[in-house]
């Protein structure tokens, strides 16, 4: 007889510790410029004037390569630009070249990454024969898969040779407006557009209107002013344009004014203390609309630690991410749900415009919620799909299934619900708790979702679960019940959902004394006598000619007196 091996346990990975998400480094806000046509026009001008410089020195900054910082000319290139705009001017724009430059290496050296996790995915599963499964690897189902697996590699393969190159040599390819939009002008049907339409948005999304804030400067900035009185703006014109001038010191104002009614406080105190603010303006075709932004850093506040939350003794609120909705549940400091789990619908269909809108109003709902029941914040899971969505189909399934459970992923928007949440929770006065999102699901709906039923008349699912799950690990303990717990009577006692979070042994080798009559009992239970019980035959009378008396007619403390009286008046009655 041939003996079969164990089945070897699946090894489970290390999980991060939780900790408490840092406050968002700045604010950004927003009010609408309504423009004459004059102001437009100039406004159009000084865009373009300024934007085809800014292009040409980031064509030169990626001509230098990836050098050191003092390396980059970057004072030889801001003192060519100052001849044609101004100083301010020139240093704004050679900031956001840098800036441009790194954020385009950065993303060239995340894409190697993903190239090599697809290609790695992909030879993995050609050297398993087409049909079969070797261990956790399995074959491609025929050989048309399977060839068409085989040139995707090679396409994949020579991207990733191109993408090694441009790192190497530190030229990375950047398009200003947008590789997607340059893109979509070869495609103007599938993007119901029309050559007008589209000519706007690049247009648009090519202009330069970006001054840099100046602590110090009068306002906060001097090449964009903005009087926190009158609300006037004023901008700086450039070299060539300040013959369209119309207030001293070769500046052009505004007919209209701005209010900056959204944290309109903490915008004044940095305007009328001089502190940096930085003001883009920004042109929207689709709306046909001008726009102000106004943008500072803020003051680096540390959050709470975890230690300093749980000894508060306020409860937590966690929150399960889905793809349609988001699944809440309160806790108590020791780990317990209490109230009833909140359901809140996520509606992410829809232009992007709408989604977020949908998004920012969820979370909302979920911190007006958390304010309500007095809790000291929100614990959520640190969501990524990258790389999930880097490898795609070779690891996530295939056919409907498997389309169907991809799309889903590629519809969770975790980055922005995670960013969202940040800033709007911080503003709240509401803390963020991040843990690690590892068998959350599984293990909350294995241990805590048939507890959570029994404890509350609504519909329970297994994300109301994994959000116990979540808050549970935020705080600290163990996803699973403390063992060995005996679940109360459910006829007399409404059940708990959870033990303790402390495992307190109990003494063996002992038990608990038996219960007598005289015992008293905590609770709002009954306990009743055995001759309180029902029985085949009646009670049997006493001798004497007086019924026996029932249990309301003396109190527990003289029980025991009454047995003695009775047991000597029946002895002597049997004597006689």
């Amino acid at each position: 007889m041939a003996l079969v091996a164990p089945k070897r346990k699946r090894e489970l990975r290390e999980l991060a510790d939780p900790f408490t998400v840092a406050a968002p480094s700045g604010a950004r806000i927003r009010d609408r410029l309504r423009l004459l046509v004059s102001d437009e026009t100039v406004l159009r001008l000084v865009g373009e004037h300024l934007g085809r410089h800014q292009r040409a020195d980031l064509a030169e900054r990626v001509r230098i390569g990836s050098v050191r910082a003092k390396d980059a000319q970057r004072a030889e290139r801001k003192k060519s630009l100052t001849a044609v705009s101004s100083s301010r001017w020139a240093g704004a724009i050679t900031r956001l070249s840098e800036d441009q430059y790194q954020l385009s290496l950065r993303c060239l050296r995340t894409e190697r990454v993903a190239l090599l996790r697809t290609i790695k995915a992909i030879r993995r599963r050609l050297l398993v024969p087409c049909g079969e499964r070797r261990g956790k690897v399995r074959g491609y189902a025929n050989q048309s898969e399977r060839f068409q697996k085989q040139r995707r590699l090679q396409l994949l393969t020579d991207r990733l040779h191109i993408v090694e190159e441009r790192i190497a040599a530190g030229r990375p390819s950047i398009v200003v407006g947008g590789k997607r939009l340059a893109k979509l002008r070869h495609h103007l049907t599938q993007g119901r557009l029309t050559s007008e339409r589209w000519r706007q948005r690049w247009d648009a999304s090519r202009l330069f209107l970006t001054a840099d804030g100046e602590s110090g400067a009068p306002l906060g900035n001097y090449t964009i002013s903005v009087d926190p009185e009158t609300g006037t703006v004023t901008i700086v014109l450039p070299q060539p344009l300040r013959h369209l001038a119309n207030a001293p010191r070769g500046r052009y104002q505004l007919a209209c004014t701005v209010a900056f009614r959204h944290r309109r406080e903490e915008w004044l105190d940095r305007v009328t203390a001089n502190r940096a603010v930085r003001y883009d303006i920004v042109y929207e075709p689709g709306r046909d609309r001008w726009y102000l932004d106004a943008s500072w850093s803020s003051d680096k506040t540390a959050p709470p630690a975890l230690e300093e939350i749980k000894a508060s003794g306020q409860h937590l609120l966690a929150a399960d991410l889905n793809a349609d909705h988001l699944a809440a549940c309160m806790l108590d400091p020791n780990g317990n749900p209490i109230g009833e789990p909140i359901t809140i619908p996520l509606a992410l269909t829809g232009p992007a415009s709408q989604r977020d809108g949908r998004l920012r109003a969820a979370i909302s709902e979920l911190l007006a919620f958390a304010r309500e029941h007095h809790c000291a914040g929100v614990v959520v899971e640190d969501l990524g799909f990258a790389d999930a969505r880097a490898a795609g189909r070779e690891t996530m399934g295939r056919g409907a299934r498997g389309r169907q459970f991809r799309r889903t992923v590629a519809g969770i928007p975790t980055a922005r619900f995670r960013e969202r949440l940040r800033g709007m929770a911080y503003h709240s006065g509401l803390v963020v708790i991040a843990v690690d999102p590892a068998y959350t699901t599984i293990w909350g709906g294995q241990h805590w979702k048939a507890p959570l039923q029994r404890q509350t008349k609504t519909t329970v699912t297994r994300h109301h679960a994994a959000a116990v799950a979540i808050g549970r690990r935020g705080l600290g303990h163990r996803i699973r019940r403390r063992p060995g717990v005996t679940g109360n009577h459910q006829r007399m006692v409404a059940r708990r959902a959870t033990g303790q979070t402390a495992f307190v042994p109990r003494p063996r080798g002992t038990a608990s004394p038996p219960r007598t009559t005289g015992a008293p009992h905590r609770g709002d239970k009954t306990w009743r006598r055995r001759s309180d019980q029902l029985a085949l035959f009646p009670a049997p009378q006493d001798r004497s000619g007086e019924l026996r008396r029932g249990p309301g007619s003396f109190d527990t403390a003289s029980d025991g007196r009454y047995r003695q009286e009775r047991y000597s008046h029946a002895r002597n009655a049997h004597g006689s």
